[in-house]
């Protein structure tokens, strides 16, 4: 099942943390649905000295078959939850795998 991403809002870190997920989107440059391999979700530094240093990410790039961009996918996790930004897209969707 996919789930969309709230933008103001980050996915709970207790259902991803650990887990690994495909990402779905839409180009902007030419509107074409795009599907990620899966991306493991990082833990939060628990070690880090403040919260601001807490967070963790995970970066990967996918080319869109549709017009060859290349977006950049980061995954972001903090204690606060977890968030996916994807360069040039729309309508972020997340599934977690099985």
């Amino acid at each position: 099942m996919w789930i969309q991403q709230n933008p103001s809002s980050p996915a709970p870190l207790a259902d991803l943390q650990g887990r690994a997920v495909g990402l779905k989107f839409e180009c902007e440059q030419c509107n074409t649905e795009v599907f990620t391999d899966l991306i493991g979700v990082p833990a939060p530094n628990e070690h880090a000295d403040s919260v601001e240093h807490a967070e963790n990410h995970e970066i990967e790039e996918i080319k869109c078959p549709g017009c060859e961009i290349t977006h950049s996918l980061e995954v972001e996790s903090s204690f606060d939850g977890v968030t996916f930004k994807v360069s040039d897209a729309k309508e972020v969707s997340y599934q977690v795998a099985q």
